[in-house]
């Protein structure tokens, strides 16, 4: 889940607290608890309607609201509700602090089980790891913050350090991850000073979902796992009975090696264009020169070792197919009917398999 979700999920359980400054300010702590305590019921009523679920977070902030301004009001010491959010963050250091400094890695596992089937590679867990450290360490300053404004502040000051400041911090650190992080996409993901060891290599576009560029990554960069999202191009051809012509693929090949393919596949290179990368591909894997290509649409592909941003095309010029290259160790046409009896038994590469229902929905076949 995205950061920004993150925050999204955790406003709503803050909603009482800010209620109760409000109408604390206006009309005292009791009418302040009051209304707190209505906000709170009506957002779990309505979470509970909409979704079907006890928003535990809202029901805790609510609940502890209750009892620590029910402390200062017999105490007549307001002192209690002011701590509130600092032993709410306080519980929050402690499991991070467990999660950074111990072998109990709370965090990930709580992340494992609520986001099942995304794998971090090792840098991935070591970038996980240093921004749990990072929050542990703005958490734990901010929890101090708190108690000591508690003490020793007005309400005004607490009441936006408590709130305000907390979510100013986190879109601060976010927003600083965020824009590091793409710096480190336009410098191709690696050091200032060692960018020298890609230069005989092959670079490619790093792109968004929607194709815009926003920098450059060596080849061998994106196929490491880092899910750097390149372009790439795929050309069906078809012959006049509607057979779909498919290459093998080399044995030595580091990507599903022996099965077959689309016609053509291959990699957008930096500075080239969409159509001068297709008849370069198409050229190079089965001789096909001069010949119409229709656009079908783009789509996102993730393996274990790269992301591509797929543009595939068809093509009905088969008579100018030949094979010419080292990397197409065999080429031939399949009926429809044939590629559905081999469907799923690891015939084919799992991308022609999706792209092929793409087709199937296209009409084309």
């Amino acid at each position: 889940m995205k950061q920004a979700a993150h925050i999204k999920k955790l406003l709503p359980g803050f909603i009482p607290l800010f209620v109760f400054i409000i109408a604390d300010e206006y009309w005292g702590m009791k009418v302040g608890i009051v209304v707190a305590v209505i906000i709170g019921l009506g957002e779990m009523v309505y979470t509970w309607i909409r979704e079907n679920r006890l928003d535990r977070f809202v029901l805790l902030d609510t609940a502890l609201l209750v009892a620590l301004s029910g402390i200062s009001i017999l105490l007549e010491n307001e002192i209690f509700f002011k701590l509130k959010p600092a032993l709410i963050e306080s519980i929050l250091v402690v499991i991070l602090g467990v999660s950074v400094f111990s072998p109990i890695d709370i965090i990930g596992t709580m992340t494992r089980k609520y986001m099942k089937g995304i794998e971090m590679n090792k840098e991935q867990e070591l970038l996980f790891k240093r921004n749990l450290r990072n929050l542990f360490y703005i958490v734990l300053l901010h929890t101090s913050l708190v108690f000591y404004s508690a003490f020793y502040m007005s309400k005004e000051a607490w009441a936006f350090i408590s709130g305000g400041l907390f979510y100013l911090v986190f879109i601060l650190y976010f927003g600083f991850e965020y824009f590091k992080n793409r710096k480190s996409i336009r410098t191709n993901g690696v050091g200032e000073n060692s960018t020298s060891e890609y230069e005989n290599e092959e670079w490619l576009p790093v792109v968004e979902e929607n194709g815009r560029i926003i920098g450059k990554a060596p080849r061998s960069l994106c196929h490491k796992g880092e899910k750097i999202l390149h372009p790439v191009v795929h050309l069906h051809v078809l012959n006049s009975h509607g057979y779909i012509f498919l290459q093998k693929r080399p044995l030595e090949k580091l990507v599903q090696p022996g099965k077959w393919d689309t016609a053509v596949g291959g990699h957008i290179s930096f500075g080239e264009d969409l159509e001068t990368a297709l008849r370069r591909e198409a050229y190079e894997e089965i001789g096909l020169e001069n010949f119409a290509a229709k656009p079908l649409g783009n789509y996102r592909w993730d393996s274990d070792i790269e992301s591509e941003l797929v543009y595939y095309f068809v093509s009905y010029d088969y008579q100018k197919i030949r094979l010419h290259s080292e990397e197409v160790v065999e080429g031939k046409f399949w009926s429809p009917s044939q590629i559905e009896r081999e469907l799923g038994q690891g015939i084919f590469t799992p991308n022609f398999e999706y792209e092929y229902q793409l087709l199937k929905k296209n009409r084309i076949r």
